[in-house]
């Protein structure tokens, strides 16, 4: 008898992530109310991964380790296995990120994590490998060894599981209560200030290697630039080098997901279509301000690329295209020496190689070029004694064969779902750009796609998230809402056209109804017995925080209606996340443009300042929390006299906590320091730090976690005895304590 292939329960799913792992010999179910269930009767942990399909090392993880039979064979036996797609489940996604930020202190896709039947995480991890390698275990030997964990330590998983759900529960709700004031506009100030102090004056954008888009920041700079140098400096310099780069598709326009590299050049291939969305936006009001014919070549080529790759035939926008083709990153895009030389010839390779970096070795994996501009089109006419125009011409006509070479190979897989909010952000990218260059055709294709979105994706007048192939997704999230009101606003002021505007109007009171917190602000999903917390997404990551996105969404609807009631919503929402961005400016930039905007709209607008700015000492801006997250035990030992001796201090931090390490370069968070009281510290030895970020797109600074020691000498003087004095500051994701300090006496 012959049989079919292996079918799990995710061959009836929509999701082209999910598909991919339908026919996997893994048990898989979606997020859903019988798999749960099924967790529970038979008294199994979850294993629960996390990912989306462009995701490269989601595919790699799928063909090593759930594809083979012998693995397979254990997750079905010892776990209840969970798949979900992060793009159709964004809230699911959100909180056990959360999870994987407080138990490993970085995050990443594929996601992987361990859960109780009742959904608490108890182990967390990114890719694991089929056998040890690189430092990372193996994915069986996890298997084996949380399997025995459950079996044997049970009371041991369900206390740290406790623990975690704890963390994160302070880290998603925001349980801050309202302050009595709205923070002033000096927090868009003190945002610049600390984009100032992570950029990268030599190739733009901020932090090292890798480096993101975080349109946050740019959509953050662009809006004060025009009054404000450092802000236009960095604007200009980023958006300038990312045109420039490998991140910048040179032959088909659009952008790379992020680059692996400081200098833009070697991308993470795959294109996400929020990406795009937001970037043209912002690079089409840069160029309303600056007019830089480079600025308006890279417009044009996004749109070109958004209306050939990603449109569906309805009118909709497609999702994402994959990073890999065949197994292999980046194949569909980059070249070898000889592919240049037969597309293009020898003459147009002389010509060509200089301007477009592949004169020179190759640039990525030491046999293929990335197409990237060596220096700017206008420094490279200059040097040609040519206009910009014309070397633009003659560059592109012979790039336009490149691209048609290109499009014989095989293609990268593309992600058809079609995603309110992801469609949200392509409309208003498209529409903003249309009006600032008065291309209508631009407008037409936002118009198409709000169409679509509103007639497919809002059946009986209540939108949902996600649509593929005639197959609805879930209700929609706070996502949803915002970014396609968002759309829906620059379109309305693109065609004036009272539809969009009333439209907006609706979706917004619909948010409201479904997603308000009474005390101000917005969660992110309707409240649902899957999940373990209603959280606030508020913080920037690779998009805009929703409930920032939400309050400059209201300003801009009582500026349509003059109507004071959306002022008030917007009010009781900053009121609410005003405390924590005070305290991490760093992660809400958005936040600080809808302060900014909400100030404009009541006429107290604040001018911003370059620099010098009083900046409030520690302590001064955090709120006084007494939670004992940090205890400390000192050891001092005997030496040949009493007044020269060693010590060891011994700090534990607990779980989710962490504190910054010395020479930490962060002007808002206080580093661990130890200061004598009496004595002479003579030698004192500090740990190193373990990475940290609070998003992927943010500086990763050195942090203590769990225990550590302190090692040193010390003289004391006379009779005097005297202490040790270990100042620092406890933080989690979301919010930090007051600086603190423990007195530790060094006694006989």
């Amino acid at each position: 008898m012959e049989c079919g292939p292996v079918v799990n329960h995710l061959s009836e799913e929509s999701s082209p992530y999910l598909l991919l792992h339908a026919h996997n010999p893994v048990d898989w179910y979606p997020w859903s109310a019988a798999a749960i269930e099924r967790a529970r009767t038979e008294n199994k942990p979850i294993f629960l991964s996390i990912g989306y399909s462009t995701c490269y090392w989601c595919h790699v993880m799928e063909r090593e380790s759930f594809s083979d039979p012998a693995i397979a064979e254990r997750m079905n036996r010892d776990f209840v296995n969970i798949k979900v797609d992060r793009e159709e489940r964004p809230d699911i996604d959100e909180i056990y990120m959360a999870a994987t930020q407080i138990l490993t202190q970085q995050g990443g896709w594929p996601n992987s994590l361990f859960l109780t039947p009742d959904l608490k995480p108890f182990f967390a991890g990114t890719y694991f490998p089929p056998e040890d390698r690189h430092g990372l275990p193996s994915f069986s030997m996890v298997l084996g060894s949380l399997s025995s964990a459950w079996a044997d330590r049970r009371d041991d998983v369900n206390e740290q599981a406790a623990s975690v759900a704890a963390a994160m529960s302070r880290a998603l709700e925001l349980r801050d209560s309202p302050s009595d004031r709205v923070p002033s506009t000096s927090l868009v100030n003190r945002s610049v200030q600390d984009l100032r102090s992570r950029f990268d004056s030599t190739w733009g954008g901020f932090g090292g290697a890798p480096k993101f888009p975080s349109p946050s920041n740019l959509l953050l700079l662009k809006e004060v630039a025009a009054g404000h140098n450092d802000a236009s400096e960095m604007l200009e310099k980023t958006l300038g080098a990312m045109g420039r780069g490998g991140i910048h598709d040179q032959v088909g326009g659009g952008f790379h997901r992020y680059s692996t590299d400081r200098e833009w050049l070697v991308p993470h291939f795959e294109k996400m279509l929020y990406d795009n969305g937001l970037l043209l936006e912002t690079y089409a009001g840069f160029w309303k301000q600056s007019r830089d014919p480079e600025i308006e070549r890279i417009v044009r080529r996004t749109v070109r690329f958004l209306h050939r790759e990603m449109i569906d035939p309805t009118g909709g926008l497609w999702s994402a295209i994959d990073a890999e083709t065949d197994g292999h990153e980046g194949a569909y895009y980059v070249w070898t020496d000889d592919e240049l030389r037969r597309v293009l010839g020898e003459e147009d390779v002389s010509f060509l190689a200089p301007i477009f970096g592949f004169s020179g070795s190759p640039t990525f994996e030491g046999k293929f070029q990335i197409l990237h501009l060596s220096s700017s089109l206008q420094d490279q006419a200059k040097r040609r004694h040519m206009s910009f125009e014309e070397l633009d011409d003659q560059t592109s006509t012979a790039l336009e064969r490149l691209f048609d070479a290109r499009a014989s190979r095989s293609r990268p897989a593309t992600d058809d779902k079609i995603l309110a909010d992801w469609n949200g952000m392509a409309i208003a990218g498209l529409a903003v750009a249309g009006d600032i260059f008065g291309e209508k055709d631009w407008i037409q294709l936002a118009d198409s796609a709000a169409k679509f979105v509103l007639s497919e994706l809002r059946p009986e007048g209540a939108l949902r998230h996600s649509w593929r192939g005639g197959k609805l997704g879930p209700a929609a999230f706070l996502s949803d809402y915002v970014f396609l009101v968002h759309g829906l606003l620059a379109l309305a002021g693109a065609n004036d056209e009272d539809q969009w505007l009333q439209v907006a109007l609706e979706l917004t009171r619909e948010q409201i109804d479904r997603l308000a917190d009474p005390n101000g602000g917005f969660y992110v999903a309707a409240e649902s017995d899957d999940v373990l917390f209603r959280s606030k997404e508020v913080i920037d990551g690779a998009v805009p925080g929703a409930n920032a996105v939400a309050v400059l969404n209201l300003v801009d609807l009582f500026e349509a209606t003059r109507d004071p009631g959306w002022l008030e919503i917007a009010e009781q929402a900053l009121r609410v996340f005003g405390a924590p961005a005070e305290r991490h400016p760093a992660a809400f930039k958005t936040l600080a443009l809808a302060t900014k905007r909400y100030h404009e709209a009541i006429g107290d607008d604040t001018e911003l300042v370059d620099s010098g700015e009083e900046v409030v000492g520690f302590g001064s801006r955090h709120e006084v929390v007494t939670e004992n997250v940090v205890t400390a035990d000192l050891t001092v030992y005997p030496g040949d006299t009493r007044e020269l001796r060693s010590f060891r201090l011994h700090v534990d931090v607990a779980p989710g906590w962490h504190l910054y390490a010395p020479g930490t370069d962060q002007s808002e968070f206080r580093p661990v320091r130890l200061v004598g009281v009496d004595v002479e510290l003579l030698e004192v030895t500090f740990p190193e730090g373990k990475s940290f970020s609070y998003s992927k797109d943010e500086e990763e600074v050195a942090v203590y976690l769990g225990c550590f020691e302190i090692l040193g000498e010390i003289r004391t003087g006379g009779e005097s005895r005297g202490s040790l004095r270990l100042e620092y500051q406890a933080c989690e994701i979301g919010r930090c304590l007051a600086p603190a300090e423990i007195e530790l006496p060094i006694g006989d």
